[in-house]
């Protein structure tokens, strides 16, 4: 069992790509809590989640470089030294992979590809985590799903991370540089992209109810799936890089309750104290995406890393509206924005 100590990564040196996004800066300002050095790459791509304002916490304690993951030059000179690189760079939309695969393909794949070459020629003994999504199994087999069940993804951009995986693990298993890969289920909280609605479901659902305007449920509301705060997550990331025992391992890493979109929209109504919802159709586009019910299998997280997530959903969400009550003008403005909501994660 592994445990996050004050030593654990105190002066350790630490790349994170991605590091402006979502995840990527809650783990940037644990990791900087934590006494690492921490860099971070952000290519800052329109719509993708980038926000200076998520590392302002840590903003004095972070080297920020703005470049892109599929520029080699930049990932050459960055990996060198690093202690541990945590991979969260990545087209992250669903629904764009549909109209336009190419960046799917360059960013996480060839993005993923060239890292780890930088890696192989420059910096072997780094330790690497990568976050996949759970989207790479594809319409579950068996509930609740666990790492052996097959991979057959409805998308390129799940295509794209299943690939990504791949990659990694053939340097892990081939070139000796040890790797975790994490399938992440459904993450929600703080320092999320607020503006738009073609990823992170929960989160979209909370702008909605703080707007309070009406929440649109896709389907029947039926449609089970597991919902990990991101902090959680974030613990999950670094215990899984300090052991061992889990380098070459894939894990999901999820929550082991599920919830039914209806009652999620009901838990955040109740939390905001506002908000409405309403059924509606799916779209073309996201009904031949669906994969219906999904929740995550983490026994293998639990008894590989000691992990388990431990904030409960009304919990997290509540954490998740006050963060957004306080800075809504760093994340979306009101004034003019039309309101447009789905359910797919």
């Amino acid at each position: 069992m592994t445990a996050i100590t004050a030593e654990s990564f105190a002066g350790k040196s630490v790349l994170i790509t991605g590091g402006m996004g979502f995840i990527g800066s809650n783990l940037a300002i644990r990791l900087v809590e934590l006494g690492a050095k921490v860099t971070v790459l952000d290519s800052m791509i329109p719509d993708y989640g980038g926000n200076e304002f998520n590392l302002y916490p840590v903003s004095d304690k972070v080297r920020v470089n703005y470049c892109d993951i599929r520029d080699e030059n930049a990932v050459t000179y960055l990996v060198k030294d690093q202690d541990y690189v945590f991979h969260l760079a990545g087209q992250v939309c669903h629904v764009m992979s549909l109209s336009n695969p190419f960046p799917d393909i360059e960013i996480n794949i060839t993005g993923t590809a060239i890292l780890m070459e930088a890696l192989r020629k420059h910096n072997k003994n780094a330790i690497v985590v990568y976050t996949g999504t759970r989207g790479q199994y594809g319409a579950s087999v068996s509930l609740p799903v666990n790492e052996e069940a097959p991979t057959n993804p409805k998308g390129i951009y799940e295509i794209s991370n299943l690939s990504a995986e791949k990659i990694i693990k053939v340097y892990n298993d081939v070139h000796g540089i040890r790797s975790v890969l994490l399938r992440l289920s459904n993450i929600y909280g703080p320092r999320s992209q607020m503006k738009h609605s073609r990823f992170g479901v929960v989160n979209w659902f909370c702008r909605v109810a703080l707007d309070d305007d009406k929440i649109q449920l896709f389907g029947d509301g039926t449609i089970l799936r597991d919902f990990l705060y991101v902090d959680d997550c974030v613990e999950a990331i670094l215990m899984s890089a300090l052991t061992p025992e889990a380098y070459g391992e894939i894990f999901n890493v999820g929550s082991d309750i599920p919830v039914n979109f209806r009652e999620l929209v009901e838990a955040i109504i109740k939390v905001a104290r506002q908000g409405k919802w309403e059924f509606a159709e799916f779209s073309a586009e996201r009904k031949a995406q669906e994969p219906g019910d999904f929740y995550s299998d983490v026994t293998k997280m639990a008894r590989m890393v000691g992990w388990k997530p431990t904030t409960g959903l009304e919990e997290g969400l509540a954490k998740t509206i006050d963060f957004y009550r306080k800075h809504r003008d760093k994340y979306w403005t009101r004034a003019g924005e039309p309101v447009v909501s789905g359910s797919k994660g």
